[in-house]
């Protein structure tokens, strides 16, 4: 709220930006010199966000702040890893005012524009059967009522003003500027709009931006649009008293898009028809074909026979067939009657091949949406596109969230449609049920909300707290009316996070093959991300079943279970531990406790990690002790945990048993007699094999020693930090 409250008053009041940086910045370097280093995120992220609104802020504050970030570089993860984000920004920034305005609202809002074509968008998923219906409404008015004033004419004002006025200062007439653009046909709009981001996207794509020659072209066009006259006026300082206090420039919202999740499939198929409308460009032919495949309907992902129609003679290849020719080419000069050399050679990104390449390059995740962004993957395809999808609801929503990433990179491995031209950020805000009697109390189900938490503090003060204010909506009565004028509080906090939550924290999946006790039944294979619960069902096997009662096991609760895991040592060396043991269940949670020290990878994490503590399964058996003392035979029950990543486990004594995946009664699993448990590794398929051929002798030795130890599949969940230790 306090965070909400300043960023308010930059709004209301644009006079009050340059008092309230300052007194931002003192707060860091007091924090700085103090080593209060639980604090310098939260207000290293308010100051760039206010820096994003705000106009006419000294050079000098840009520059302190500037050199705040450059020392924060000394310091180890995440604050570095920050520091060096925001510090790239500010550089820029610095230089060209008003460039980080304008890139993000051209991106979010989907304006056109030839220099910057970075587009993004919001996806917002809600699972209708976890979350009530009062709440799916609410948020829905509350982002229509949002988004309702933010047409592109809109949007288009808000940049040239916000340009103008970061440039000129107080030189700027704002008032008279804004009736200025108001006043103008969409047409004259849309040609001063290019303009500005013509002026402002030349000067920072130099490599030395001169501050006084971006403040030279855009007086030209403030000109233009006033005249002489009164761009002297405003100068001179002679404009009216009431024009002393500039207008408000808002920030728009992001485009958010409001989706019920009934589909399996429906995530990809969002993503695709967010790339299709622009996907008219001519790619190459391989990258074509791709595409066309991954939008048909066949969920078997067949192979597909096409005829060949090549005649082997260059001169006859359609263009676009390999790569496109221009006119002045020495190809097409050149082009007689040459054959062509028989299979040509095709430089296939290694690390594209391994799937390394879906969140970006290893190391630092910078955001999208700006040129330094992830780059290309495949030569002239670069990643224009932005899908920040945002999850609300609690640890079942998430299991299906895990489903439908593993789903999504096994089809990338078939298809290879989405991954050179998008770049996918994973969101997550916890919409829990409201608290019911201890009588009908359910399982936990914010788990991975609560190691967020105790993961990133701010995370905590900031979307944690936001599940309260949203059944609170979600309780006022609609009204349309008042919702336009009253500040949507839910909808500014989602909005910060999803252009704030640049920093992943990795979650390790994993499958579980699971046997049935009818052996006609075919073993399948299911993931899970949180929790998977085993209960001992009531009935028994057949005396003809899968596996006959051992003799000398004692009836009593429960069932007799044979373990089998590999120890979890700090020395990674492979110990495999055997019991057998009689129990009435088992917990296996992918998550530590709030007991547990919080550590592991906030970025990219390299091959051969160190195993930390959120990807070993920690697991808790229920075990039945048998007791004989004079008042007869009795049981008592004790819970035994250990830690493991691999395990599986066997009923021994016909008991089968129940398998509950990620909290959910959607995914559950009856009568199973056995199953197996370990990390889902990266999806693979036939097609990395054919391209290996494409391979150097090198590149071939090392993608053969990739699948020799294959990379586990994570899932990254954006934060504002990452883990802070």
């Amino acid at each position: 709220m306090w965070r909400w409250s300043l960023h308010k008053k930059v709004e209301r009041d644009p006079s009050k930006s340059p008092a309230l940086v300052h007194i931002l910045l003192r707060e860091l370097e007091k924090a700085e010199s103090e080593d209060l280093r639980h604090v310098i995120i939260p207000l290293l992220h308010t100051l760039m966000y206010v820096l994003t609104k705000a106009t006419g802020i000294a050079e000098e504050l840009y520059r302190r702040t500037y050199a705040f970030c450059m020392r924060l570089l000394t310091l180890p993860a995440p604050y570095c890893t920050v520091a060096l984000d925001c510090a790239v920004r500010l550089k820029t920034e610095t230089a060209v005012p008003g460039t980080l305005y304008q890139r993000l609202v051209i991106a979010e809002q989907n304006l056109p524009s030839e220099l910057y074509p970075y587009q993004e968008r919001v996806f917002l998923f809600v699972d209708p059967e976890l979350v009530s219906p009062s709440v799916c409404s609410a948020l829905l008015l509350e982002i229509q009522a949002a988004q309702e004033q933010q047409t592109p004419e809109a949007c288009m004002r808000h940049v040239v003003s916000h340009a103008l006025q970061a440039a000129l200062g107080e030189a700027c007439h704002a008032g008279a500027l804004q009736r200025k653009l108001q006043a103008s046909p969409r047409h004259a709009l849309e040609r001063i709009f290019h303009a500005v981001v013509a002026a402002v996207e030349q000067m920072a794509s130099e490599p030395s931006p001169s501050r006084e020659g971006h403040l030279e072209r855009l007086e030209e066009i403030y000109c233009s649009l006033l005249g002489p006259a009164a761009a002297a006026r405003g100068r001179c300082g002679g404009h009216d008293a009431l024009q002393d206090r500039p207008p408000s420039i808002p920030l728009p919202s992001p485009y958010i898009t409001f989706h019920l999740w009934t589909d399996e499939e429906q995530l990809w198929k969002e993503l695709v028809l967010f790339l299709r409308p622009r996907s008219q460009m001519r790619l190459s032919a391989d990258l074509e074909a791709l595409d066309l495949q991954g939008l048909l309907p066949d969920r078997e992902l067949a192979r597909v026979s096409v005829l060949s129609t090549d005649s082997g003679i260059e001169r006859d290849l359609p263009l676009g067939a390999d790569e496109l020719l221009t006119p002045s080419s020495p190809e097409m000069e050149h082009g007689g009657l040459q054959r062509k050399g028989g299979m040509k050679k095709r430089a296939w990104p290694l690390d594209l091949l391994m799937l390394g390449g879906w969140d970006g390059p290893p190391g630092l995740h910078r955001r999208t949406g700006r040129p330094d962004g992830d780059g290309e993957l495949l030569p002239g395809v670069s990643r224009l596109h932005t899908a920040r999808v945002l999850v609300l609801g609690d640890d079942r929503m998430l299991g299906r969230l895990a489903q439908a990433y593993h789903s999504l990179r096994k089809r990338e491995t078939q298809k290879f449609c989405l991954t050179p031209r998008l770049s996918l950020q994973l969101y997550y805000i916890p919409v829990l049920a409201a608290k019911k009697p201890a009588a009908s109390r359910q399982p936990e189900l914010g788990e991975l909300a609560a190691f967020l938490g105790r993961a990133d503090p701010w995370y905590q003060n900031t979307v944690n707290t936001l599940c309260p204010a949203i059944h609170k909506l979600a309780e006022m009565p609609p009204s349309l009316g008042s919702s336009r004028t009253v500040d949507p509080f839910i909808l500014d906090v989602i909005t910060y996070y999803v252009r704030m939550g640049t920093q992943p924290i990795y979650f390790q999946i994993y499958t579980v093959k699971i046997f049935f006790g009818d052996l006609s039944q075919d073993p399948p294979e299911d993931i899970f991300l949180t929790e998977l619960t085993v209960k001992i069902q009531d009935s028994k096997l057949p005396k003809d079943g899968f596996s006959p009662r051992r003799k000398g096991v004692a009836e009593g609760p429960g069932a007799e279970l044979s373990i089998c895991y590999q120890k979890a040592l700090l020395s990674h060396r492979a110990q495999e531990v055997t019991v057998s043991l009689r129990a009435t269940g088992l917990v296996l949670k992918a998550l530590p406790g709030s007991d547990t020290e919080v550590s592991g990878p906030t970025h990219c994490p390299p091959t051969a990690a160190p195993l930390p503590d959120h990807t070993c399964l920690n697991v808790s058996v229920t075990e039945v002790v048998k007791t004989s003392n004079l008042a007869g035979r009795s049981f008592s029950v004790v819970t035994n945990t250990f830690r493991t990543a691999n395990i599986r486990i066997q009923s021994q004594d016909q008991r089968l048993l129940t398998l509950l995946l990620d909290k959910d009664s959607r995914r559950t699993f009856r009568d199973v007699v056995r199953f197996e448990v370990a990390p889902c590794p990266e999806p693979c398929s036939g097609t990395q094999k054919s391209k290996a051929l494409w391979l150097s002798s090198h590149q071939q030795k090392e993608m053969e020693r990739t699948r020799a130890m294959p990379k586990p599949l994570l899932m990254p969940i954006n934060t504002f930090s990452g883990i802070v230790q």
